[in-house]
């Protein structure tokens, strides 16, 4: 019987698997910026036929973003989340948001 030397996920220089993950170590740490230097983007998308608003990318600290978000959903009245620097908002919520993230004291894009 012979066995077979390419199967899925095997190890062809005898060293490291294919499929190789980052420890949590290496994870990369980006840079923080005052509120009046970020330069926000929004974005629309459409996922499972609704629509999602997005805006960042935000350079705070995890910890802020997520305050952050936390307060504008409360006063947009609408769920949302933050991942990887940037919010989604559930819904067409551009314009409050916008207004609302110039009195937080950043400036956004046109």
């Amino acid at each position: 019987m012979r066995k077979n030397l390419f199967e899925m996920g095997s190890k062809l220089d005898h060293d490291k698997p294919w499929n190789v993950e980052k420890s949590p170590s290496q994870k990369i740490i980006k840079e923080t910026k005052a509120r009046n230097q970020h330069a926000l983007v929004f974005k629309k998308e459409k996922r499972r036929g609704k629509i999602v608003s997005l805006v960042g990318e935000f350079f705070l600290p995890e910890t802020e973003i997520k305050a952050l978000c936390k307060a504008l959903k409360k006063q947009l009245g609408t769920g949302g989340t933050s991942k990887e620097g940037w919010m989604e908002f559930q819904g067409e919520c551009q314009v409050k948001l916008k207004e609302l993230l110039k009195q937080q004291g950043f400036r956004t894009k046109k």
